[in-house]
This record gives structure tokens, sequence and C-alpha cells, in this order.
């Protein structure tokens, strides 16, 4: 087996017959910048391994994540689901995937003359969505906290009410005369 086959988790899962199957039911792609590898809407089979480069994934056109790590799966999807393909992947640059043709698997192994394979493809399937559903979930609660400051940030600052213009004090000299000391009321202007 080719060194760059031997760090693929996805591989490690088999035994070296089942194995050897496995990459006899496969084939290379090498693709150039722009190609593209699973169309969104598209129903196909295979699960892909990256070997080398980089690849993002698009929903709608629009670029959500990448895949860049050597021995990432993608597309596993279809092995449990068998539906139309939920987003893209292109090559961001010159990329080497792997193409898993899991039906042609079940094919030479029929799952009632080979529980063992399936519970092995399954397995691993299972520990790789759940790794991939971790990894979302870590990201949502980092968007949401992000969220959260720029919403407390954009928030207006709080309402002070308006001071109010202060009543115009009208002072009687007379009656404040009277109420102060003598000497106090004395220096007060009389009105004439």
């Amino acid at each position: 087996m080719p060194a760059a086959l031997q760090k693929v988790p996805f591989l490690n899962s088999f035994t070296d017959d089942q194995l050897d199957e496995v990459l006899g039911s496969s084939s290379f792609l090498q693709c150039d910048v722009g190609d593209s590898i699973i169309k969104e809407g598209s129903i196909d089979s295979r699960i892909y391994i990256l070997l080398s480069g980089d690849l993002e994934v698009r929903v709608g056109g629009k670029a959500v994540t990448s895949i860049n790590r050597p021995g990432d799966v993608f597309g596993e999807l279809a092995l449990v689901n068998q539906d139309k393909r939920l987003a893209s992947v292109v090559a961001a640059s010159k990329a080497v995937c792997l193409a898993v043709d899991q039906k042609f698997l079940q094919d030479i192994h029929p799952r009632e003359e080979d529980p063992d394979f399936h519970a092995a493809l399954y397995q691993f399937v299972a520990r790789l969505v759940a790794k991939k559903l971790d990894a979302t979930s870590r990201r949502l609660a980092e968007v949401e906290k992000e969220l959260k400051a720029l919403k407390e940030a954009a928030a207006p600052a709080p309402r002070v009410p308006a001071l109010k213009k202060p009543k115009r004090l009208v002072v009687k000299k007379k009656a404040v005369a009277k109420q102060l000391p003598a000497r106090i009321g004395r220096a007060l202007p009389r009105k004439r």
C-alpha cells in the first residue's frame, strides 16, 4: 500500500483482505483547480478520501468550509442515506483523492454474506459523522458567542432622560426679609 494511504484512518478500519477489495473498488482522481468532485443535487455512491491538495465545500454556490487534511473523508453520507448530495466539493488547488465506490463494495460483499465487512464500514462512518457533528457543534457555539458580542456592541446606549428646565423661583422680598435675621433683612434693597 502506498505511504499516503497508510495514514488514512478510513482504511485502517479493514482487515488486509478487506482492504485489498476496498482498494480494488477504488480509483484515484487527479483534480485541477475548479474541478468538481461532488456536485450538489447529484446522486452517486462514492466515498472520497483526500490524499493531497485543498478542496472547497459549497452549498448553493457559496463556500461554507474547506477540506485540506490528507486522510479527510467526505461524501460519507451517500453510504447512509443514498440521497442527493447536499453540497458540492470543488478543487481549490491541484488535488488527489481516492474514490471508493460503496455500491461496488456491496456487490462484492453482500451484507448477508459478509456482515463483518459492513460492520467495519458503518462503524467507521458512524465515528466520522459523530466527529463532524462535534466539530460543527463547537463551531456553532463559537458563532453564537460572536453573534451575542456583536449584538451587545451594536445595541443602542441606554436612554438617559432629558434634564428638565428648572422652574423660575419667584421670591417675594418682604416675606423673605421677615424670615431672615434682622441684619440680613436690612441688607436687602427696599421697594420705593
